[in-house]
């Protein structure tokens, strides 16, 4: 089952992936992930997902917490957290892939309301497991819809929710489900999030924010950190330079276009905060990256 699985993966990745090692495929929210040489550090607020790794391996880090993981096993992200990942294993011969799918909360939503009472299980929003044969299966018919184009449209829909359908049965179940529950303190904190991912750029007071996620203030504090590991600002100045770190990278922006593109008015205060998060000011980390590339050319 894995080996073809990881065969199918390996032959759309080879055709279809891009620069930066992504094969979009034509499922909503899936994606091919290949990289034929270790990476540096990739810093990421994460959404909810789950990547199915096939070959090589993988380092993700959370807060204090490091998960190190390959072959055979699957990382589970269950809210909007700040992650620093590194692909540790991965060559030209034997590169690494792996299968990515975004956690839809609709779909986990009715799958919920179907399936019934089922224990919740609070805790890590990150976490690894073996793969389960019955993710691999429905992950594994799902791709092969690729060669039949025409089968796509009649037949995604019914395998995406088969997939979250064994992801709520198995393992993982009790951790995916407060995604699908109406009002639960994951949805609310998600309102709060993807309205700063939409205003990246413009300053948002805590009300507005406390009032997307419908709690007070004091609660949305107390919520948001719980689900996300940061404080709403903390949260927001990460994403921004994150963000920031995207345009100069693959985008080739300055460094004070990127800084005003994500909201901040100081370049020095960014270049300041920039170093705290990645370890070097800008212009070095911009250097640092382009010698890594030539050096893997």
């Amino acid at each position: 089952m894995m080996h073809t699985l990881l065969e199918t993966v390996r032959h759309y990745a080879e055709a279809h992936a891009n620069t930066d090692g992504v094969a979009v495929t034509p499922f909503s929210g899936v994606a091919v992930v290949r990289q034929t040489s270790p990476s540096a550090l990739q810093y990421a607020i994460s959404k909810p997902l789950v990547a199915l790794v096939l070959q090589g391996a993988k380092r993700v880090t959370m807060g204090s917490d490091t998960f190190d993981f390959g072959a055979g096993e699957s990382l589970l992200i269950t809210a909007d957290v700040p992650t620093v990942s590194q692909i540790t294993r991965a060559n030209v011969s034997s590169p690494y892939l792996s299968l990515v799918f975004d956690l839809d909360p609709a779909v986990i939503e009715s799958l919920v309301v179907e399936m019934g009472a089922t224990p919740f299980l609070a805790g890590n929003p990150v976490r690894v497991d073996p793969t389960e044969a019955e993710v691999a299966d429905a992950a594994l018919r799902l791709l092969r819809l690729l060669d039949r184009p025409a089968s796509v449209p009649i037949l995604e829909k019914q395998l995406i929710r088969e997939l979250h359908f064994w992801l709520l049965s198995g393992r993982h179940g009790g951790a995916i489900r407060n995604l699908g529950v109406p009002e639960s303190h994951v949805q609310r904190v998600s309102r709060a999030v993807a309205l700063i991912r939409d205003n990246l750029a413009k300053p948002l007071r805590v009300e507005q924010l406390a009032a997307a996620a419908g709690m007070s203030q004091s609660s949305f504090h107390e919520h948001f950190r719980a689900v996300t590991s940061l404080s709403p600002l903390q949260f927001q100045k990460q994403l921004r330079l994150i963000e920031a770190r995207r345009l100069m990278l693959s985008e080739g922006q300055i460094i004070s276009n990127a800084a005003y593109a994500v909201g901040y008015e100081s370049v020095p205060q960014f270049t300041r905060e920039y170093g705290r998060m990645f370890g070097l000011p800008p212009a070095r980390d911009m250097k640092a990256a382009k010698t890594r590339l030539q050096t893997a050319a």
